[in-house]
Parts: structure tokens; sequence; C-alpha cells
């Protein structure tokens, strides 16, 4: 048997389908170039594809056919040489909508194997994001802003071609260069994506990332259940009845808190996520009943906090808000963790309005993608500027 190569590339769907696409697509059309059979499909978990759900491509490249038909006979890859996240906010874990759980992304990247994230921030600002992982492997950062090539709106920024230079330097036994460049002609006849693939191929580097670095959460673990330990009949636990929250300063209860299902997480999907100035709330109770997810708890004193296990950062929070700031999306790159940030301001409000007002001035830049039309091709220069620059 000879070698085989897998690589994943996590993208979210809908938006990023068609890039998703070109990278695995162009993979194997590249390597077929070099001798080396491929596949290449797509993988969206248990449920059908939606707006903004992380979802998976896969390419499959062997040396010879006999291997790559004994790895097309598993139903996707149990490990990957390459992860590609054409998302940095995905770096927290995905879940797809099915019954996996919150899974790391680096989950299925092999002993020694290479993570690629498509990102502005450096390797140090997304490393907290991303799940510890028994095995070591290499962490790759290509800049950019997220591209929105997908299947309703395709935007050629060029991505798809950089990814493609970055993995043939980065895995060389799978592609090399030249067959890239060769593919870019065929498929485009454009010489200036060869030159972005070609840029990327000599500026990518990729940084050892140790077991002990990382998020050491523990990600959520199940086992299935085995025929004798099944309910009789079809039955399946009900969501219990909400409470009422606790002041941390005062101890006093009251509000609502809406009990949420244990083990989904919507905010996997998160991109974006809503901060709030209790201070310039006015309770007038739109963002609460405007929530399409039933996100926002409400306080003993009748304010609306964000449940960030709950979010899955849309943004109507923010455009219903009649008060200026009051509510502001922020890329979800800024935070660690899904703690609470009414139970923060009731602790210390000081404290809370120096992070508040620090980190809405500093907040990284990101698109939610639904805002006006062309939006997404304004974005195409800078990205395009990237390409040549960076």
């Amino acid at each position: 048997m000879g070698r085989l190569f897998a690589v994943e590339i996590v993208y979210r769907g809908i938006f990023q389908k068609t890039l998703a696409k070109n990278i695995s697509r162009g993979i194997v059309l590249a390597a077929s170039l070099e001798g080396k059979p491929g596949t290449s499909f797509g993988r969206y978990g248990d449920s059908p594809e939606r707006n903004g759900i992380p979802a998976k491509y896969f390419a499959i490249v062997a040396t010879d056919d006999l291997t790559l038909e004994e790895g097309m006979a598993k139903y996707e890859p149990k490990e990957v040489d390459i992860t590609v996240c054409v998302d940095d906010t995905l770096c927290k874990g995905v879940e797809s909508w099915a019954w996996y759980g919150l899974q790391p992304i680096n989950r299925l990247t092999k002993a020694g194997g290479t993570l690629i994230v498509t990102s502005k921030e450096p390797p140090e600002k997304l490393m907290p994001m991303i799940h510890q992982k028994q095995d070591p492997y290499k962490l790759a950062v290509l800049k950019g802003i997220p591209s929105f090539s997908g299947l309703w709106v395709y935007k050629d920024d060029h991505t798809d071609v950089r990814i493609l230079g970055a993995i043939a330097k980065l895995l060389p036994d799978m592609l090399k260069l030249d067959s890239v460049k060769q593919f870019i002609l065929h498929e485009w006849n454009d010489a200036v994506k060869v030159q972005s693939a070609t840029n990327s191929y000599n500026r990518i580097t990729a940084q050892n990332v140790s077991p002990s670095q990382g998020n050491p959460e523990k990600p959520f673990q199940f086992e299935l259940l085995k025929w004798h330990e099944m309910r009789d009949g079809v039955s399946i636990p009900c969501i219990a009845p909400g409470h009422k929250m606790d002041d941390p300063a005062t101890h006093a209860t009251g509000g609502f808190q809406p009990a949420r299902n244990p083990t989904f997480k919507k905010w996997s999907t998160r991109t974006m996520r809503p901060v709030i100035d209790f201070d310039t709330c006015i309770k007038c109770t739109l963002c609460w009943l405007q929530c399409p997810d039933s996100c926002f708890d409400v306080t003993p004193e009748g304010l609306y906090d964000a449940n960030m296990e709950a979010c899955c950062g849309c943004g109507v929070c923010e455009a219903v808000c009649p008060v200026k700031d009051c509510v502001t999306m922020v890329n979800e790159v800024a935070f660690k963790d899904n703690s609470s940030q009414w139970e923060a301001w009731r602790k210390n409000k000081d404290t809370y309005n120096t992070w508040l007002k620090g980190t809405i001035a500093n907040k990284a830049d990101r698109s939610h993608g639904f805002r006006y039309k062309g939006q997404y091709e304004e974005q195409t220069p800078e990205m395009l500027e990237i390409a040549k620059s960076s």
C-alpha cells in the first residue's frame, strides 16, 4: 500500500461553501497533475447545511489507486494531515447541529499535522481559543479576513489559491507548488492568482504546538447507549423549567432564566457576540422580544443579560436596540469564555465598564455579512491587497 493524505476544510455553511469546495477540488486536481489520484466531497453533519453552521469538505489524495480505494471505504477520515479553518472564530470548536456535541477544531489533526487558520490575528491570540490536544501538532496562520466566497455570494478574493499555496509549502509530499500553479492557470488562466499562491507559499510559516498549549477545557463527551440501557418506547428528556436569577452582589432573587439544552451549544455558530452596557439600558424589552433564540435572561432588576451559552451571534439585538452603543457586536476572537456579563457588572461596575469601553474601542474587525447588498464586494479589495502584500 502507498501513502494516503487527507485534508479537511472546516467552513461556515452556505456563506463559505464555494470557498471550501474550491480548496478541496483544487487539492485533488493539482495532485492529479503529479499522478496522484484523489477525491473531494462535502459533509454537513447529520443535518442539512444551514446559514453559518459549521460544515466540512474533505480532500483525499493517494499515491496510487489501490490506496485511494482503501481510503474511500471509510465514511470520512478519522485523522487528517491538515485541517484548514477558513474562519478564525471556528477555532473555539464546532457543533454541526448534530448530536456530536462541541468538537475541537483540531480533533482530527494527526500528531505532527498542521492546523491552517485564515485570520488577521497572530497565533498567540488564537491559541487560547483552540483546545489542547494530546499530541503535538503545528499551527499556521494565513493572514486575511474571513472570506465569504459562498453558495449565495461569490467573492473572488484569492483565499482559495492562497490556501493551496500554503498547503504546497506545508505538505509537499502531497502537493507541490508547480502543480498548484499549473492547476490555477488551467482553471482560471489568471497570472495574478498564480502570484497570490506563490506569495502564500513563500510567506507561510508554522509553529509547533505542544500538548500543554491551548484551551484546557474538556469539550462535551458522551457514550452511546447500549440496547439494554434504552427506555421503553420513544421518548427523550424534556428541558427543565426555568428559574429565578440570583444577584451575585445582594443575593436577591428575581427575574427569569430559562433552562437550556445541556448538550447542544449554539454558540459554536457565533462569529460575534453582543456586549451590553447595562448603565445605559432603558429596559425597553426589544432585545428580549426580538431575539430569535430567546437567549436573554431577565435579571432581578429587569435588565437583560445575553446568555452566551445560548447566543448564536445573529446581531438582531444590536439592530433593534434604540440606545446608541447599549448593545455592540464584537468579534468572538476577543473572548475566552461564555461567562455572564451581567454578573461581572454587578460584582464590580467600575471594572466592568473599563473592560466594556476597551473591548468596544479595540474590537477586531468583523463583518456579519447580513447588513446590506454589496457589503461582500466592498471587502474584496482589502483581501486582494493582503494577498499582494502579506
